[in-house]
């Protein structure tokens, strides 16, 4: 194979990925990218004082939480920061190629 017919490759990390010029990202990742940071927001969401419900260890994790307090300001904060990261994520994965 000759120069001229070899595609344009581009490389990134030193040569550990390599793609040909051009390509687009594929739909499932445009898809499970959100999903994942979605499924993140909602477990923090979720167990966000620990698991005050299990049968056995949530009455602990309850007494544990009277006496160091809550981490809601904190988790609220980590919680924006996901959603900051997906709107970004997002406007990255479906803008229009500019190579």
């Amino acid at each position: 194979m000759t120069e001229e017919q070899k595609p344009e490759l581009t490389e990134y990390a030193d040569g550990w990925i390599t793609e040909r010029k051009g390509t687009g990202i594929p739909g499932f990742l445009k898809l499970a990218y959100p999903i994942i940071l979605l499924a993140c927001a909602v477990y923090l969401f979720v167990y966000m004082n620990g698991e005050i419900t299990h049968s056995t260890r949530g009455t602990l994790v309850q007494e544990l939480n009277a006496v160091t307090g809550n981490a809601n300001t904190f988790m609220y904060v980590v919680m924006a920061l996901i959603a900051a990261y997906v709107v970004v994520l997002l406007a990255f994965v479906y803008k229009k190629s500019d190579h």
